[in-house]
């Protein structure tokens, strides 16, 4: 297969593309690389030094990269479905296309490791359990249910199907598409206070409700644009930021940090994707948007690279707390490192087999 000349760039054919939402993308994953990569940095930090209490917040501000997928997932499928009926059997068979092929092949690879390093295998003993262990993975169950994923980030990938058909079921049962906007904006911000107050009493899957944030944008930018320019993105931004950094500073109840940035990451992602202003164009730039395009390929196989990366930085400098320098030094190096097998991927895998489509 000959190298493409832009492997990054991607058209659709189903909706119009939006430079900055690319870019937004490759930001979320860039915060979920942060998470495994401060997991992993730890031996080497000391603990009693400033670097050990950043690693701490990066790895608290990292987990709503996958919050932010969400916003956008909500975005675009509810936009998609709203817009006009679409046969439910076309709808679903894309819906898998877009999910399993890349799904399937690093799935493969975890499959072939953990049988090579049985003592890394999350894999139960015993045929059955296995089998069964093994199929519960591939069919996408752990994360909405109490079950440990094979691929760590592949828990989101439950919520993503879960939305995927709950969405055309609610939109069908409700007739939404005869509703004026604002009425459908006033269901589902009735929806949003009713779930969050029931979460906020009863432990659950809070995080689908950034699937709704979605929503609201979605109503908001192609029904509601802003009339003029108000360039809150970016302030949004660091709002939803600085609110995870507050909750892990004062040791809140991690369920108050779902409120606030369901609302900071819809007017962020208003801003952008509303006007041509400085967050729209600062998500457009092309770097951020090629990693965004390939997020999904980046998302699923990085834990890997990342893991293989400190296995070898293990035999080169011993997991001391003297060496914290390595924290940042290999922060920007490990992140480049796992762009090299998540590309491969992309461009041999997701993009012909999933976005490639005729």
């Amino acid at each position: 297969m000959n190298w493409p000349k832009n492997p990054f760039t991607l058209t659709h054919a189903g909706h119009n593309t939006i430079a900055s939402m690319e870019g937004i993308r490759g930001f979320a994953v860039f915060l979920v690389f942060l998470v495994h990569y401060t997991t992993l940095a730890k031996p080497w930090i000391n603990q009693d030094s400033l670097t050990f209490t950043a690693s701490k917040y990066l790895f608290c501000i990292g987990h709503t990269g996958v919050d932010l997928f969400f916003v956008l997932s909500g975005f675009l499928i509810y936009g998609m479905l709203i817009k006009k009926r679409k046969p439910f059997l076309t709808y679903a068979k894309r819906r898998i296309q877009r999910i399993y092929p890349t799904f399937t092949v690093v799935f493969i690879i975890y499959l072939f490791l953990s049988a090579v390093f049985p003592s890394e295998s999350k894999i139960p003993h015993g045929l059955l359990p296995g089998a069964i262990y093994i199929a519960q993975n591939y069919l996408l169950i752990p994360g909405l249910f109490d079950i440990q994923p094979i691929i760590t980030v592949a828990w989101s990938l439950s919520y993503e199907f879960f939305y995927y058909f709950i969405t055309p079921l609610i939109i069908f049962c409700l007739n939404l598409r005869s509703w004026p906007s604002k009425l459908r904006i006033t269901l589902f911000l009735l929806l949003s206070v009713l779930f969050f107050f029931y979460f906020s009493r009863y432990s659950g899957h809070v995080r689908l409700l950034m699937f709704v944030s979605g929503i609201l944008l979605y109503e908001t930018v192609s029904y509601h644009p802003p009339k003029k320019n108000f360039c809150f993105g970016i302030p949004a931004l660091f709002l939803a930021i600085g609110w995870v950094a507050m909750v892990e500073y004062l040791n809140i109840n991690d369920y108050w940090r779902y409120p606030i940035i369901f609302v900071f990451f819809y007017i962020f992602c208003l801003d952008c994707f509303s006007q041509p202003n400085f967050s729209a164009r600062m998500f457009s730039l092309n770097p951020i948007r090629w990693l965004g395009n390939m997020s999904y390929s980046y998302y699923l196989l990085h834990g890997l690279g990342l893991k293989f990366i400190f296995l070898i930085l293990k035999y080169a400098y011993p997991p001391l707390s003297q060496h914290t320098w390595l924290f940042w030094v290999f922060l920007p190096l490990s992140f480049c490192l796992t762009l090299i097998p998540t590309t491969l991927l992309f461009v041999f895998v997701e993009k012909p087999y999933s976005l490639n489509t005729k």
